[in-house]
């Protein structure tokens, strides 16, 4: 299993007027959880993208435990539980500055050829920083 954590403070323009976060601003946090999770490995999405690869959302699941509030710092830990092969999942756990967590999403996204728009098979690029975590020690 891969994972990694990035933090996000909830601004005023994330929030409605009870100061929660909008329900509809957490698959934008789960975006900088994947893209900061591949960053971290060395793959960036504008790379992947010049290389000819997209990675459209295909599917997008949410559970809401508590709000986000304003002014909070949140915790992102996105993981990868899988070896990606034409689709990539990521899971996502974000908490409060308390530690709790509040919210957790999965959101699957596909790999996709550019120049033909029909779906491919994980890039080399990505699967060779993600062998280590998923390799098992038999010594």
């Amino acid at each position: 299993m891969y994972n990694h954590i990035s933090s996000y403070r909830v601004r005023y323009a994330d929030v409605d007027q009870m100061g929660y976060m909008y329900y509809g601003n957490y698959p934008r946090l789960y975006e900088i959880g994947r893209v900061e999770a591949l960053r971290a490995l060395g793959v960036r999405y504008r790379d992947m993208e010049e290389s000819g690869v997209w990675m459209p959302v295909y599917e997008n699941n949410s559970r809401y435990i508590r709000p986000a509030q304003y002014d909070e710092l949140l915790e992102i830990n996105c993981k990868l539980e899988t070896l990606p092969g034409t689709r990539i999942i990521f899971t996502s756990e974000i908490r409060n500055e308390e530690h709790v967590l509040i919210h957790v999403g999965r959101t699957t996204l596909v790999f996709l050829d550019e120049a033909t728009r029909k779906v491919i098979s994980c890039p080399p690029m990505i699967l060779e920083k993600l062998q280590p975590y998923f390799s098992c020690d038999t010594g």
